[in-house]
């Protein structure tokens, strides 16, 4: 299986994305801070990663949440996924949130999020003036039922 090339820079400090086992999806994305940090309950926080990520074209990352924290802690990613677009070179940061009923505590070089790259097509809009019918119509949120 071919697998993309994604060229990474890295503050001093900052670990690089890793994969924790052989079928894993994401790699794990980590905290990059200079001191602990203490999210409140239902307090959202931008968590800096120290990472910055060149991928190839027609690619996207996806930041996601990371499930032992999720039952661990109580904490979540929000804007999940988040996208990160191939043209974008700046810092990740994961905004993280607290869904617990007390503070969680993040510290340098936590595992925070995962980072699934993955193939991204792009589209080409063409106005119309009716489109085609389908089984489910404009039926919109919960309409096929539960």
């Amino acid at each position: 299986m071919n697998h993309p090339t994604v060229r990474f820079s890295a503050e001093p400090g900052a670990v690089a994305p890793e994969y924790r086992s052989s079928g894993a999806a994401g790699a794990d994305l980590r905290a990059k801070l200079d001191n602990p940090l203490l999210i409140a309950p239902l307090e959202r926080v931008l968590v800096p990663t120290g990472l910055r990520i060149e991928l190839p074209e027609g690619y996207e990352a996806q930041v996601r949440p990371r499930s032992g924290l999720a039952v661990e802690m109580g904490i979540g990613c929000l804007n999940s996924p988040g996208t990160i677009d191939s043209d974008y070179r700046g810092e990740i940061k994961v905004l993280l949130v607290n869904f617990g009923s007390k503070p969680a505590r993040i510290a340098n070089g936590d595992r925070i999020a995962q980072l699934v790259v993955a193939p991204c097509a792009r589209a080409d809009f063409i106005a119309a003036d009716s489109l085609s019918e389908s089984e489910r119509g404009s039926g919109g949120f919960g309409s096929t039922g539960r």
